[in-house]
């Protein structure tokens, strides 16, 4: 569903009211309630304790109805479903985390590795280091 937001507010924005969001959701708004009272879709709140729901939220009422009537899934695996699907997203977002910094320390230690090498005098000849035996034999005839 394609939804112009108004400017500084997103997909995660509070704003519907319930009887909106029963109708967007095509749900009855008793369901809605009865949805939050089990905490499965669990709506934001005005200062008087008014549900608002989200883009987010009206999406997630339909998986809701859709898992429920089309799958059969009862209403607690559904909310184990959500659950784990909320984990997986986190788990998600703190690999990508890791690797973005896992990134930043690789570039950081070749930045330094870099630096070291061009510190390096050019003066100085390698040398290699090797035992040797050597035989030496003055000459007698002086």
């Amino acid at each position: 569903m394609s939804f112009p937001f108004p400017p500084g507010t997103d997909e995660d924005t509070p704003f519907f009211v319930i009887s909106v969001a029963a109708q967007l959701s095509g749900l009855h708004a008793q369901t809605l309630r009865a949805y939050d009272r089990l905490g499965l879709v669990s709506p934001g709140r005005t200062s008087g304790g008014g549900r608002r729901y989200s883009m987010r939220d009206i999406v997630l009422l339909r998986e809701v109805q859709r898992l429920s009537q089309e799958e059969g899934v009862n209403l607690a695996g559904i909310k184990r479903i959500i659950e784990l699907e909320n984990e997986v997203g986190a788990l998600r977002a703190k690999v990508q985390e890791l690797t973005e910094q896992l990134s930043s320390a690789m570039a950081a230690a070749e930045h330094a590795a870099a630096s070291v090498h061009a510190s390096y005098r050019r003066d100085l000849v390698p040398v290699r280091h090797e035992t040797a035996l050597v035989v030496w034999k003055p000459n007698s005839k002086r």
